[in-house]
């Protein structure tokens, strides 16, 4: 028989699981702990936006700036002027807008002042006829650099939703970003160098600072989870915070479509006395999205986590704090399509300091909140009644694209489930198994009735299909292979 293991005292065994931890953290993002450095809170645009600005108006070398939409209207405008005002200065700028975000939001007009001065402007993976699927890669980031000094990472575009029309008593759409400085920010402008790249040639090396020779600009340990698709960083590390998690997990989410082992680890975590807590919005700027969303509750309050429902216009944040002491935010919402499917850009900050801010920030959210609850026939319902101030809903706004996706998965997950009978659907899923049933019926019909108009376009996108097959094939035969996400490198 071997020796037996050496007893640690309580200080060692501590010292070991917090290294253990640290090890685990590190290998499930993807993401080192970075020490060294400042973080500044910033709640919604009026904190956001005119800090965002005056870090541009400092910029003296370059400015890095990727955001899923920028609108073309009066807000969009007043960034789109500093940028050419500063690009007419010498300031090397480089901007990345998806495709998608900007369809129907931003014409090309808007670019061209922007390309006049000399800002380096790209489109994320637009459309492609030999590719068409490549669409569903998304670059959902949104983040700001500004000459390796200071960086800013944020659940908000730039838009007037997020200022609000009080000429029409339209409230700002609530969100959270924050504001880096110190050697984090050359993880920020890593991660914008990698999207940067798969839009066409990369960035220069002196825009991208090495992180040792940034000076530390405080004692905050931070980690830069820079998601691409396929990779599920930042969804292995919320798998893993939720199994950490030992006495709260509070979660703000503006597009829940949680996949079934996420959901179990919260309903774990709270099944063994975590206060789990779940903020969605009331009001979307998707309707069917809210239906969605609440198909999904039943299974999480039957479990003991909590879920609150925001009355103003919109809550587009993406957050989480665990325990007072970890926190998140960034672009990545708890829905596959973010997990998996797009470039997403985060920030984790492990300090108690930080994590009560947000904390606090959280519990002033709910005083907006209402709280659903199960009835006693295990209904979804609200606590409480909402104001008819709370119950307006916003018309005028659209925000992430790719919540689409996620919608279409719970969809799929209700319909598949009503018919497998794999599990117990409730009252709240009974909209979505009835937009199935009538989708099928009329499908079938028109299958039956005119079943041309079933076959050709099948028969044609068959054949796109194959076209862009042979094109893909002779690509890799030549190797020219493609870089993640459906994009070219080009020469």
């Amino acid at each position: 028989m071997g020796r037996p293991e050496p007893r640690l005292a309580g200080h060692e065994a501590l010292s070991l699981t917090r290294l253990l931890a640290e090890q685990v953290f590190s290998r499930t993002a993807g993401a080192a702990l970075i020490q060294g450095n400042s973080v500044r809170l910033l709640k919604d645009a009026k904190e956001n936006y005119p800090a965002w600005l005056e870090a541009l108006e400092s910029a003296k070398k370059f400015i890095h700036f990727e955001s899923y939409i920028i609108h073309d209207d009066d807000i969009g405008a007043q960034f789109a002027d500093v940028l050419v005002r500063k690009a007419r200065e010498g300031v090397r700028i480089k901007v990345i807008y998806d495709w998608l975000g900007a369809f129907g939001h931003t014409p090309n007009r808007f670019w061209r002042p922007l390309r006049d001065a000399g800002v380096e402007v790209r489109c994320f993976n637009p459309p492609r006829i030999e590719s068409p699927l490549s669409w569903i890669t998304r670059d959902h980031r949104k983040m700001i650099s500004v000459d390796g000094e200071v960086a800013f990472v944020t659940g908000l575009c730039v838009g007037r939703m997020w200022v609000g029309w009080p000429s029409r008593s339209i409230d700002p759409w609530r969100d959270t970003g924050i504001e880096v400085r110190g050697p984090a920010i050359s993880d920020i402008d890593i991660a914008f160098g990698q999207a940067w790249s798969a839009t066409g040639a990369p960035l220069p090396e002196d825009e991208v600072p090495l992180r040792e020779a940034i000076t530390h600009a405080g004692d905050v340990p931070v980690r830069v989870v820079a998601s691409v698709p396929n990779t599920a960083g930042l969804y292995r590390f919320d798998q893993f915070l939720a199994a950490m998690a030992r006495h709260s997990l509070w979660l703000t989410d503006a597009y829940f479509v949680g996949a079934t082992p996420y959901v179990q680890a919260l309903r774990a975590a709270a099944a063994d006395g975590v206060d789990v807590r779940l903020l969605v919005p009331g009001t979307t700027d998707i309707p069917v999205l809210r239906a969605m969303s609440r198909a999904g509750y039943q299974p999480l309050l039957e479990a003991g986590v909590r879920v609150f429902e925001w009355n103003g216009p919109m809550i587009h944040a993406k957050t989480a704090v665990t325990d007072g002491r970890w926190a998140r935010v960034g672009s990545t919402n708890l829905n596959l399509a973010s997990w998996v499917g797009n470039y997403e850009l985060d920030v984790v900050v492990e300090d108690r300091g930080f994590a009560e801010a947000m904390e606090e920030m959280f519990r002033e959210d709910l005083t907006g909140s209402t709280e659903v609850v199960l009835s006693e026939k295990h209904a979804v319902r609200l606590a409480r009644r909402r104001t008819r101030h709370s119950r307006r809903r916003k018309r005028f706004a659209s925000g992430s694209v790719g919540r689409v996706g996620a919608g279409a998965i719970r969809i799929g997950s209700a319909v598949g489930a009503a018919i497998t009978n794999h599990r117990v659907l409730g009252s709240a899923e009974a909209k979505i198994t009835l937009v199935g049933a009538i989708v099928l019926i009329a499908f079938a019909l028109v299958s039956l009735l005119w079943p041309r108009s079933i076959t050709v376009p099948m028969a044609l996108v068959s054949g796109w299909l194959a076209i862009c097959l042979l094109i893909r094939s002779y690509r890799l035969h030549k190797g020219r292979e493609e870089k993640p996400g459906g994009l070219e490198e080009r020469e």
